[in-house]
């Protein structure tokens, strides 16, 4: 392809595709209803990357993400970009009067679940695929009902700022998982790399005393530094479990095979998801 072709988490307006504005220099975009709609592009080659979200500093892990990547296709993370998110309620131009419903995806939703519960306690509140959709739905259902969604949802809806800045915590940023089936350059614009990490996938032959701990001193002992460890259910039965390790550095083929190695003769399989550099931006404020 001669022209980076990138899916997102849509339709325009979404936080996914305000990071794929931030992130890339060029190339054609496009916006997917769902993440496994937008992951599946990939695997069928229809698109080369996708962006995804894949953890919020609120609401954790989006696990539709993390279990899709590990169940449901064979792509590599190939760099993740960490976003401020700002979250703010959005009407219909021509509305006045109560707020009888709210509409936004279930992660914007529970980051202002206490604004809502303060400012709105009787608005019906009812989930969309995303804060962008959101948006959508209330510039086509007029004046009454409200969005959770950011100012380029706004701005792509014409829709209007009820409040602003209305998440309960304000460091609220999410991360963000550029993923591709054939690794390849990505053309993106000139942000510093924070640093490089490389993600694994561990998963213990059993439940037995002790286990985790051994997994853990493979990498302790080399030095090498864990900034996330996260238990996820492998679906095959309960009390089964893989773990998620993200390592701060990038792959290499000393370390790395050293603890794949290690952690073979204690019965754990290590399947590498991506080593990859990691980007930080900000985000404008809204123009109300």
């Amino acid at each position: 392809m001669t022209e980076q072709r990138i899916g997102y988490l849509g339709p325009k307006g979404t936080f996914t595709k305000m990071a794929v504005d931030a992130l890339f220099e060029g190339g054609e975009f496009v916006g997917y209803e769902n993440i496994p709609a937008c992951l599946d592009a990939v695997e069928a080659g229809e698109i080369s990357t996708a962006v995804v979200p894949i953890e919020n500093a609120i609401e954790g892990s989006v696990h539709l993400t993390v279990d899709y990547l590990v169940h449901h296709v064979n792509q590599s993370i190939i760099a993740e970009l960490t976003v401020p998110i700002k979250q703010h309620l959005l009407v219909h131009p021509d509305h006045e009067g109560e707020i009888k419903k709210v509409y936004s995806h279930s992660h914007a939703i529970a980051q202002c679940h206490q604004y809502l519960h303060t400012q709105y306690p009787n608005a019906e509140v009812e989930n969309t695929a995303s804060t962008g959709k959101a948006a959508e739905v209330v510039a086509s259902e007029g004046p009454g009902v409200a969005a959770i969604a950011n100012h380029l949802a706004a701005e792509q809806n014409g829709l209007r700022f009820m409040d602003t800045d209305i998440h309960d915590y304000d460091n609220n940023h999410t991360r963000f998982a550029v993923v591709q089936k054939v690794p390849t350059t990505l053309k993106v614009k000139d942000h510093p790399v924070t640093k490089h990490k490389t993600t694994v996938m561990v998963t213990l032959p059993k439940d037995y005393v002790g286990a985790l701990h051994q997994v853990l001193a493979a990498f302790a002992w080399r030095k090498m530094n864990l900034s996330k460890i996260e238990s996820r259910p492998l679906k095959t039965g309960l009390g089964n479990y893989f773990f998620l390790i993200d390592v701060d550095q990038p792959y290499d083929h000393v370390l790395f095979p050293g603890v794949q190695a290690e952690l073979e003769a204690l019965g754990c399989q290590l399947k590498v998801l991506g080593t990859y550099p990691s980007y930080q931006v900000d985000v404008p404020s809204p123009v109300k």
